[in-house]
């Protein structure tokens, strides 16, 4: 696997691109290419609505408050669905830069609320600590990671996953920013795959995630 990626790296270097690999279990992360903050686009959703649901299990918010014309309910899922950068705005709102920042911390995740900034390290902590049952209470992880499948963008790392492969997951696509951060699961064993790519602008976008796929085959092989 590290040379299939470093190798996959070493083919595009014109381009930013960060990996972390993550084992769930044993905690063990490998890194590759830039290991920087990046734009962290849409894969932040994923905190805002873990930071959500912590006030949901506090008893300072509930999923039926109203929020827009809609509950906050029904925002998480088409914040994390669908992407609704509205829903992710109102979500935001409701929890506070502060209490994002400082629910990353408390996992060790260094996030820049004003310019959404993560490391790829930093995300993939995010998502292990999910997928462990370590954020939240076991009916909320479910309905987390239920509305990180089948998404509206299935193209990314979903789409070079082998048959028997779950994926749970939230890309980004923001300017230059293509990225996505994912959790691939078997009976056997699960591991966090996060890739986010930088590049000139959306023209790029088919060799960027050509890039991406070729990284997500060489991870999803240590599953089968």
């Amino acid at each position: 696997m590290d040379a299939a990626i470093q190798g996959v790296l070493a083919d595009n270097n014109q381009y930013q691109v960060g990996v972390a690999v993550r084992d769930p279990d044993s905690g063990a992360l490998r890194t590759y290419g830039v290991d920087a903050p990046f734009e962290a686009a849409s894969t932040a959703k994923v905190l805002t609505a873990v930071s959500y649901y912590k006030l949901v299990e506090a008893g300072q918010a509930s999923l039926d408050d109203p929020m827009g014309e809609y509950t906050a309910g029904f925002q998480i899922r088409e914040m994390i669905q669908d992407s609704d950068n509205d829903s992710w705005s109102l979500l935001v709102n409701a929890v506070g830069l502060s209490a994002l920042e400082g629910d990353a911390a408390a996992m060790g995740v260094a996030y820049d609320s004003a310019e959404n900034t993560l490391t790829p390290a930093g995300m993939a902590q995010i998502l292990a600590d999910l997928y462990g049952g370590k954020l939240l209470n076991q009916e909320h992880t479910q309905q987390l990671l239920s509305y990180m499948q089948n998404t509206n963008d299935e193209d990314l790392i979903p789409a070079a996953v082998p048959a028997g492969v779950a994926v749970f997951h939230k890309y980004g696509l923001l300017d230059g920013e293509l990225h996505d951060a994912a959790i691939l699961s078997t009976p056997a064993r699960s591991v966090v795959l996060v890739i986010y790519t930088k590049g000139g602008d959306i023209t790029d976008v088919p060799e960027r995630t050509a890039i991406i796929h070729e990284i997500t085959a060489a991870v999803a092989k240590t599953l089968t």
